[in-house]
């Protein structure tokens, strides 16, 4: 089931609050609980002044999450973030938000900005990028006022295009404030689409303008003004249409009354004063909505006893302090908005989506369908959480490599896990300071550790019988790799990283001569988690195994299901080959072939397809051709190569030309997890392979 939505509009007044009512409405009667979350707001974040849709939201629909918890930034401090720290500092924290929601409740609304800034393209791109890095699939409002058609079309489809562009999952389009014939709607409707990666059609609504939802209302114009009430309090949800200023005669004035007017005039023009109240008691004259007085200027003790005396005066009067030429600019700028208090604009809004958004259509949409779509970003901010749930201890013994205690540092910080450094204790902390760290990371010295002795005998037992001798092996435990491998193996620790200074055969070493491999797995090998745009895959070996045979290609096929479930991803296994079925005939073909086998009598339970071509694995209309039949072809997850050159090719083309991040190698097989670097590795590398390690230790210890 998907449990967020993000809510994002191209430009200003798009009426976007009150499809966030509709919505959030459809959603309460399908979703037990559900959250509105924002990651980023226009206005402060004091007290006296909350967020207008939050405070709506959460007021009207009664939803008890704290204020402070359904956003992340003011526009400003987002903008701040971002010159200062870029993108991705912002999005750590808006995710951060965004979870704490997500886990406690069955539903997140999200919401983007309003668009009220100065700069729209800026808004909308980074309400792109953050629906981006949660996840969330993307309901966009485009805003028709005053267009026609080939306008609302061409903006609407160039949003659309945007979007599933960069693989974001647009589920549904609503055009609102149509001033198009129903016939022009229809059109419309039937002429938007996007290429959605779950093949989806999209759901695409066309709403016409409600002017009752757009026009302000007499408390707007109050606020706005920040006046004060003098009279008819309960008239303020009155609506406004127009506004008049008075500076004639009231004969001259009485022409252009009509109605819904605010009329604006000093304070001390009691005779328009008058004439406007007179004109709303008679029948003769439309009804205005109030009275704006300006100038700050107080009614004489003559007329204010005068309107003191007449019950319950159903004309809202307004006195205000700035004079009438700053009023008119003020209100120049005054737009409706949705009150929490306004039940009229709160049923007219959700009346209205309820009577133009096919409902069941929409929910089934949202509630049943199963999103698979999960950004990089998403996946690496998971994996951390549930690292940082059940933290392991993760030893690294290239304990002095900058890089090393830089991720050390990020890992700290972020409580992902109790790190263990290797190395001269004096030199590591001398390194420490002189990278101005503020860390204090557990340094264990091997030659100077009380464990060194047992260590040492530990491995002269256990590597005796291939001609080590006690002295060999006190030498070869001042090793690090090897003292932190034997931390694992006796479980002074639960994994082990390395391999940014140090060769891959130096790292996996020690952990072939004496961890091992698990029983009924024949092979150590490896996958690289390969983060797409828009899903996370399984690449598997492409990194250990040149050549493997057919019982050794299905033991990795089973291996790299196992760990993608460790990591949250359903595995759909794809045996490849350079051919589909049965249309391939050659010994590589008949190698997968004898391991699909062979791994589908190991694993009966495993969704498995070979021999199958990448294409078919992947693509979805690609698989209707070649295997319309498979549970696999099209949906796979797990990607399983004939040998290491097309494995490690492959993946480093997938990196390179589809901008994918390819966390790993991961090496799976071992008794215990030991994981390799490589020698150019990134510190945010070095940080997602700890992560990884973590996991992987997580898994050993429940199984």
């Amino acid at each position: 089931m998907v449990k967020s939505l993000y809510i994002t509009t191209t430009e200003a007044k798009s009426g976007k609050s009150a499809i966030v009512l509709g919505l959030m409405q459809l959603l309460l009667k399908n979703v037990r609980k559900v959250a509105l979350f924002r990651p980023i707001i226009a206005q402060p974040s004091d007290a006296m002044r909350k967020d207008h849709d939050i405070n709506l939201v959460l007021s009207h629909f009664e939803i008890d999450t704290p204020y402070d918890d359904c956003y992340a930034f003011t526009l400003n401090e987002a903008r701040n973030l971002i010159n200062k720290s870029g993108k991705e500092a912002l999005f750590d924290q808006i995710l951060k938000k965004f979870k704490n929601l997500e886990s406690k409740y069955d539903f997140v609304l999200c919401e983007g900005t309003d668009c009220l800034g100065k700069d729209a393209p800026f808004e909308f791109e980074l309400n792109a990028d953050i629906a981006d890095a949660l996840g969330c699939p993307v309901l966009i409002v485009s805003n028709a006022h005053g267009k026609t058609l080939e306008e609302v079309q061409d903006t609407t489809q160039n949003t659309l295009d945007y979007m599933t562009g960069r693989t974001i999952e647009v589920t549904a389009c609503i055009v609102n404030r149509s001033g198009l014939t129903p016939t022009e709607a229809v059109t419309l409707a039937k002429a938007l689409h996007a290429d959605n990666s779950s093949g989806d059609v999209l759901l695409s609504y066309v709403l016409p303008e409600e002017p009752d939802l757009g026009r302000p209302t007499m408390n707007d114009v109050c606020k706005w003004l920040n006046g004060d009430i003098l009279y008819g309090k309960k008239a303020m949800d009155t609506l406004v249409d127009d506004f008049l200023i008075a500076a004639m005669n009231v004969g001259n004035f009485m022409k252009y009354l009509d109605k819904g007017q605010v009329i604006i005039t000093p304070g001390d023009r009691e005779d328009i004063i008058l004439a406007s109240i007179a004109s709303r008691l008679s029948s003769a004259y439309p009804d205005i909505a109030g009275i704006v007085l300006t100038g700050g200027i107080k009614l004489s003790s003559g007329v204010k006893r005068l309107l003191d005396g007449l019950a319950e005066l159903s004309v809202p009067v307004i006195s205000m302090n700035k004079n009438t030429s700053q009023c008119i600019d003020v209100l120049s700028r005054l737009y409706g908005r949705i009150e929490p208090h306004d039940s009229r604009k709160i049923n007219t809004a959700l009346g209205h989506f309820e009577k133009y958004v096919e409902q069941r259509q929409l929910a089934g949409r949202l509630v049943d369908m199963n999103v698979k779509k999960i950004s990089p970003k998403m996946f690496e901010y998971n994996l951390i959480e549930r690292a940082a749930a059940r933290k392991m201890r993760i030893v690294l013994p290239e304990g002095a490599e900058e890089r090393i205690l830089r991720a050390a540092d990020v890992l700290c910080r972020r409580n992902v896990a109790d790190i263990i450094l290797l190395g001269d204790a004096n030199a590591i902390a001398h390194k420490i300071s002189e990278l101005g760290l503020d860390l204090s990371p557990k340094i264990i010295q091997p030659g100077m550790s009380p464990k060194f002795q047992p260590y040492a005998e530990k491995y002269f037992e256990l590597r005796k019988a291939k001609g080590i001798s006690l002295e060999q092996a006190m030498d070869t435990m001042r090793d690090p790799t090897y003292f932190g491998t034997m931390m694992v193996h006796l479980d002074d620790a639960d994994g082990m990283v390395s391999g940014s200074i140090n060769t891959t055969a130096h790292t996996i070493r020690p952990a072939f001569e004496f961890i091992k491999t698990k029983p009924n797995t024949p092979i150590v090998s490896s996958v690289f988690l390969m983060c797409m745009k828009d899903r996370v895959l399984v690449f598997g070996d492409c990194a250990v195994n040149p050549n493997p045979t057919p019982e050794q290609l299905a033991s990795i096929a089973i291996s790299s299901a196992r760990t993608a479930e460790v990591f949250g991803i359903e595995p759909r296994v794809a045996m490849l080959s350079y051919s589909t079925g049965a249309s391939g005939k050659g010994a590589d073909v008949d190698i997968v072939k004898e391991a699909t086998r062979i791994a589908r009598e190991l694993a009966p339970e495993l969704l498995l397809e070979g021999p199958i071509q990448y294409d078919a694995a992947i693509d979805a209309d690609v698989a209707r051709t070649k295997l319309p039949e498979s549970k696999v072809a099209g949906h796979a997850t797990v990607f399983i190569f004939p040998d290491l050159n097309t494995g490690n090719n492959t993946y480093k083309a997938v990196q390179r030309a589809a901008g994918a991040v390819a966390i790993g190698p991961v090496l799976q097989g071992l008794n215990k997890p030991v994981n390799d670097l490589s020698r150019g590795c990134t510190v945010p590398d070095i940080v997602n392979t700890v992560v990884i390690t973590a996991l992987q230790a997580q898994a050993e210890k429940k199984a």
